[in-house]
């Protein structure tokens, strides 16, 4: 059984393309992988946070994983900060990896372009990343098309490490959803629908409720010839809505073009929101049980055990394979 592992930031609550590109695959990965789910709060403090915000964005996060699928039987969940060999090896990847190459980073120019000052973990982001999957032997990564070069980055500090040290670390595959990895803004189609846009019509929250999703679907940008078909190219904008649409309702851009055959856009996109809202309505209905009850507590009390248990023994491994701490008699 091959080992996966996933991190999202608690950074606000995730959208209906973070649920179909990402969380929606976790589900399916966990039947037949040994998975590990880890809400990456050490990640998000690398730039300023609210710490009361932050705080209940961690439990949110954590209750979405469940709403959305994860059986806390099946897989491991956890908080990061919960698990101090993320930090500690995060430290000795640190040593393995070349300033040239973290200064490379697209996120890194990103988020560092324009501003007079930067924390110096913004830098050190991806080393800490790479600590956060090989501490679990992790063969497998679903990501998004976004962190692919953090990945690459990974695979060259484990092979880097193995060749110098020890052959301790496994060397991660990435894996990029084929389906769904990318789903578009509602009123921009050029752009990833995200929960940092400030136009909150952009994008569908995973806890909207029904009159908002209906509202934000009906006001979502088509294009002028009122044909309801996929044509990524040309009309890239009802292209990401039959993406959605396909996703949630399990039917095939054929069957949909077939079923709005002759109708507008008015119809497509009123029958789209009922199918998202069958999609979210279990999701956030288990969400507000599990939010304030103490079985949330106890699945990551229990999450943070395990990880400790698997995360401080490949710790211990790259620790002796440096030369770290004493010879034991």
């Amino acid at each position: 059984m091959k080992t996966v592992f996933s991190g999202i930031q608690p950074s606000g609550t995730l959208t209906l393309g973070n649920y179909l590109g990402a969380m929606k695959h976790f589900v399916e990965l966990q039947d037949d992988h040994n998975c590990f789910f880890c809400i990456v709060d050490q990640h998000a403090i690398t730039v300023p946070q609210d710490k009361a915000e932050l705080r209940k964005n961690i439990k949110s996060l954590a209750a979405l994983y469940i709403a959305a699928g994860i059986d806390p039987e099946k897989s491991t969940l956890f908080i990061q900060s919960e698990v101090p060999a993320h930090a500690q090896l995060g430290w000795i990847m640190q040593c393995v990896s070349y300033i040239g190459e973290l200064e490379r980073m697209t996120q890194f120019k990103d988020k560092s372009d324009g501003k007079e000052a930067v924390s110096a973990a913004l830098l050190t982001y991806p080393p800490l990343m790479a600590a956060d999957i090989l501490l679990y032997q992790t063969d497998i990564v679903p990501v998004g098309e976004d962190q692919k070069q953090h990945l690459e980055l990974t695979r060259d500090l484990a092979e880097r490490f193995n060749k110098k040290y020890n052959d301790i670390f496994t060397v991660p595959e990435v894996q990029i959803p084929k389906v769904g990895a990318r789903i578009m803004s509602l009123n921009d189609p050029s752009k990833k629908m995200s929960k940092s846009n400030p136009n909150a019509k952009s994008y569908i929250s995973m806890l909207d409720d029904e009159k908002t999703i209906i509202k934000k679907m009906k006001s979502s940008v088509t294009d002028s010839d009122n044909s309801v078909h996929y044509d990524k190219e040309n009309k890239p904008a009802i292209a990401n809505l039959m993406s959605i649409y396909s996703l949630c309702s399990g039917k095939s851009y054929e069957e949909i073009t077939s079923m709005y055959e002759g109708s507008g856009y008015g119809e497509f996109k009123e029958d789209l929101a009922k199918v998202v809202v069958e999609t979210l309505n279990p999701i956030r209905e288990r969400y507000e049980e599990l939010i304030h009850s103490p079985e949330l507590d106890d699945i990551l009390d229990h999450g943070a055990e395990k990880a400790n248990r698997a995360a401080t023994k490949m710790l211990a491994k790259a620790e002796r394979a440096m030369g770290l701490g004493r010879k034991r008699r």
